[in-house]
């Protein structure tokens, strides 16, 4: 099974982020804008188990791509780590009806602009996300190359966040009294 290893960083702006990378000599991969559909049980049994599924629309150059993922529970680690299986679908339609048919609602909804950059190994996406703001997730194949990396982004003093997007959106929805569960840039 595929594991995800990220650190997930807050921070004030992109731009000095962005700047970072450029010095470190890191390649820009593309721009994109993410909306994320998540799906559970009415009795919300995936967010419960500290679970997710989640079909994505990936938005670049007018082509739009679909992506269905399961992402396990948080292991325990430094970083943010769970199992996460990933296919792409051909129609994002199809494919809700076929969750809703096997009994998943949809529990959220919203969109993010990505910057996504490659460095040293990482994958490093600027993120900005309706109602939180702008972040940095930093991927990769080990708790020591992210460590490295975000290091060199002179990012080493930046906590790491272990909440997933979902469940931080989900709550300031709810601090916020709206009953709405569709968010978007």
């Amino acid at each position: 099974m595929r594991s995800e290893i990220e650190a997930k960083l807050k921070v004030d702006s992109l731009e000095a982020v962005e700047q970072s990378l450029l010095r470190c000599g890191a390649s820009f991969l593309r721009e994109t804008i993410q909306t994320d559909r998540y799906y559970d049980t009415a009795g919300r049994d995936l967010t419960r188990t500290d679970k997710a599924l989640r079909l994505r629309a990936d938005s670049k150059g007018g082509r739009e791509r679909f992506i269905l993922a399961y992402k396990g529970p948080k292991e325990q680690d430094d970083y943010k780590k769970r199992v996460e299986l990933e296919t792409e679908v051909s129609d994002a339609e199809a494919m809700a009806l076929l969750l809703e048919s096997l009994g998943y609602v949809k529990a959220l909804a919203f969109n993010k602009r990505r910057r996504l950059w490659q460095l040293q190994g990482c994958e490093v996406a600027l993120d900005e996300l309706p109602l939180l703001g702008v972040f940095v997730e930093i991927e990769g194949p080990d708790s020591d190359t992210i460590a490295r990396v975000q290091a060199a982004l002179g990012l080493s003093d930046s906590p790491h966040i272990m909440a997933s997007y979902a469940c931080m959106i989900d709550e300031r929805l709810s601090q916020l009294a709206l009953q709405t569960r569709e968010i978007y840039l």
